[in-house]
């Protein structure tokens, strides 16, 4: 099967599956506006225009006004104000570009760092896979939140330290993925044909080894990409990784918490924004998983 027709058959069955719908649409629209809003955004920090940052949100994200303080939800405010005057709505589609962002950077860093230890380790053997198999079983012997906080803190918990501590700590579940794709391709007949080519090291490791095992894995990433959103906005509400004035989800939420149970929707729609979102990478991530399984056959 060719890459385009296994893209095309993934898309039939998601399609077909209610939940694998509802999974596509949800995601599909997160990224789309992620990606329109944050190019709106750089372009306004580049350009310095402001303006452009909020062009297609109801109102202005950062306009302060204490007498819209805690204004409900209505025709003019959607979701409400917060204790600034603020527009909930405009705060929570601004913040979405930083998610996605961090979402796809920590991933994709994963998959890289955790295929070429995986696979280093499933093809080498040995002392090899002995020393880089208990390291990656110490990363996941403590809870990634923790580790996460142990690195960002000392760098002054910045945005760009906590993708750092995440892209750190996010790799050992994809090295485990790819040392058992390893052990099982690495003695197939293409893989032996391969060597008697000639193929460099790096190109069997890349074409032969991560290439055929990607589809799994991107499975698996697609239900992964929820749970880097969780964490993260988990160490927003912490306070960790947030740039004020900048809107994070966990940080509204945390923010919204201390208004409870008066002014309800400061922190309820912040918080189920994350929840819709993450929703939707399961959804998906599930359904797709069982496309690559043959669980799901149209």
């Amino acid at each position: 099967m060719s890459e385009s027709s296994g893209i095309r058959f993934m898309l039939k069955a998601l399609i077909r599956d209610k939940a694998g719908l509802l999974g596509l649409i949800i995601v599909s629209l997160f990224l789309i506006w992620s990606l329109i809003q944050g190019i709106l955004e750089i372009l306004s920090s580049y350009l310095r225009k402001q303006y452009l940052g909020y062009i297609l949100l109801p109102h202005n994200p950062f306009q302060y006004n204490l007498q819209l303080a805690f204004h409900p939800p209505s025709s003019t405010f959607l979701l409400g104000t917060n204790a600034e005057g603020e527009d909930i709505l405009s705060r929570i589609l601004y913040a979405l570009p930083r998610d996605a962002f961090v979402a796809i950077v920590v991933v994709f860093s994963a998959i890289i760092i955790g295929g070429i230890l995986g696979i280093l380790a499933g093809y080498l053997g040995g002392i090899v896979d002995e020393i880089l198999m208990r390291v990656t079983d110490a990363f996941l012997s403590l809870p990634a939140l923790i580790l996460v906080i142990a690195i960002t803190v000392p760098l002054k918990a910045t945005f760009f330290a906590t993708i750092l501590g995440l892209a750190v700590v996010w790799w050992p579940t994809y090295a485990r993925f790819y040392r058992a794709q390893t052990l099982r391709i690495k003695n197939m007949d293409y893989i032996s044909a391969a060597k008697l080519s000639n193929v460099s090291r790096i190109s069997l490791f890349y074409r032969y080894i991560f290439l055929n095992a990607i589809d799994p894995v991107l499975a698996y990433a697609a239900l992964d990409f929820g749970n880097v959103i969780l964490t993260y906005s988990t160490l927003a509400f912490l306070g960790i990784g947030i740039t004020p004035p900048i809107p994070e989800l966990g940080e509204m939420a945390a923010n919204g918490v201390t208004g409870l149970p008066q002014y309800w929707w400061w922190a309820l729609f912040p918080g189920l924004t994350i929840l819709i979102i993450v929703v939707g990478f399961v959804l998906l991530g599930d359904r797709l998983q069982d496309v690559v399984a043959g669980r799901i056959v149209y």
